[in-house]
């Protein structure tokens, strides 16, 4: 289809409803058709209590779209032979060799056994290293484990973050399974590490300013703060389309007023609509990219064995989305991708950020959100067949 004609009225009409609904308080996106930028619009607020429309220069909290920042990083270290894909985790950082893992059925921290090999890069980079996060497992050893410790804790360094993990198990032999995971926090030091800079120097110079990033960091700027969007829960955790919003406390903290002494690679940066689309450009054939073909190629290769795809300890296996490094990859398009969604690499941020790539359908797209726990919420997949559709892919 002629991008000039594409017809996003749909798109706007499904998003409209969902601002409507009170399932989420604005949305903003932009779609690429091949390098072309097709459709871009903002719908609803970034303030509900001030009625403040939401605009494309609005700052949001980037979450786990953070993780993709992290593995260009590490790729661009990987493409300069400073690291390894299969490196041992121990040649960077040694309090995480030698580990102990968690038997089968573990009903302490004790109830442990060497770990068969050690964690590499790569299974970092795929989340497949025996590493927890502490908040998607509760119940369990591990999330009581990673709790106690205060592994995410902010106001301490990465160094504190590794020196705590040395202290507990792995939840399974690295390479054994898949558990989303502290791993691309674990990923940050190490680039801090290769590179003798802290983790926001090197991002800074390397991954940001060549494709022009000017707002995206750790922190918002004093002078700034008003265009940082609020941020909101839902009515029903368990129920993404119960209506109903409720803004969460503008902490300090959710303000992102200061940096904070955790550089977290996994989740800690905010961002706007404009910078993660020239993020997400700068991984597209055609022009400029930050990264050889080859190794963006890599990434958007499924690194899991045959048979495994992801999961959630809440939600259970995901069929058909494996991992590449650094995002889900679509082997198999499930009830509410795209039909035509085979090999998209893509993943997403707790509060609604989301980005995809799809080399099949030669489309591309970044959408921008701030509902708690709004990964792969019901309003993503729906835009994301809506725009398939207006693009023609």
């Amino acid at each position: 289809m002629d991008a000039k004609v594409a017809d996003f009225s749909a798109v706007r009409t499904a998003m409209q409803r969902y601002v409507d609904q009170e399932i989420i308080p604005g949305v903003s996106w932009a779609v690429l058709r091949g390098r072309d930028v097709v459709d871009q619009q903002c719908v609803g607020f970034a303030d509900r209590e001030a009625k403040v429309a939401l605009r494309p220069d609005h700052i949001f909290r980037a979450f786990s779209n953070t993780k993709l920042v992290i593995t260009i990083a590490i790729m661009l270290l990987v493409e300069e032979g400073r690291i390894g894909l299969d490196d041992a985790i121990e040649k960077f950082l040694p309090q995480l060799g030698d580990r102990k893992v968690l038997k089968e059925g573990a009903t302490s921290l004790a109830d442990v056994e060497p770990a068969k090999g050690s964690i590499t890069i790569r299974q970092l980079l795929t989340h497949t290293a025996g590493l927890s996060y502490g908040f998607f497992d509760p119940g369990t050893v591990l999330f009581k484990a990673y709790n106690e410790a205060n592994v995410l804790n902010p106001l301490t360094p990465l160094t504190d973050m590794i020196d705590k993990l040395a202290d507990l198990p792995l939840s399974y032999h690295p390479g054994e399974s898949w558990e989303y995971s502290v791993a691309t926090d674990v990923l940050g030091r190490v680039v801090e590490v290769v590179t003798s800079q802290p983790l926001d120097a090197f991002i800074k110079a390397r991954v940001f300013e060549p494709p022009g990033m000017v707002d995206t960091g750790f922190y918002v700027p004093e002078a700034e703060q008003g265009r940082l969007v609020g941020f909101y829960r839902g009515a029903d955790v368990l129920d993404p389309m119960k209506p109903g919003l409720w803004r969460i406390a503008d902490t300090p903290a959710q303000l992102y007023q200061k940096s904070f002494p955790r550089l977290s690679g996994g989740g800690g940066l905010v961002s706007t609509l404009p910078d993660m689309l020239e993020l997400v450009r700068s991984l597209l054939p055609g022009g400029k990219t930050l990264l050889k073909p080859g190794t963006i190629q890599t990434m958007m290769t499924n690194q899991l064995p045959a048979g495994r795809t992801i999961r959630f300890a809440t939600l259970g296996p995901i069929p058909g989305k494996g991992f590449g490094l650094g995002g889900a990859v679509t082997q198999v398009p499930g009830r509410f991708d795209p039909p035509n969604s085979t090999g998209d690499f893509q993943w997403g941020g707790i509060a609604g950020t989301h980005w995809w790539i799809s080399p099949g359908a030669n489309t591309a797209g970044v959408l921008m959100a701030q509902r708690e726990m709004s990964f792969w919420n019901p309003f993503f997949f729906e835009f994301k067949r809506l725009a398939y559709q207006a693009v023609g892919a």
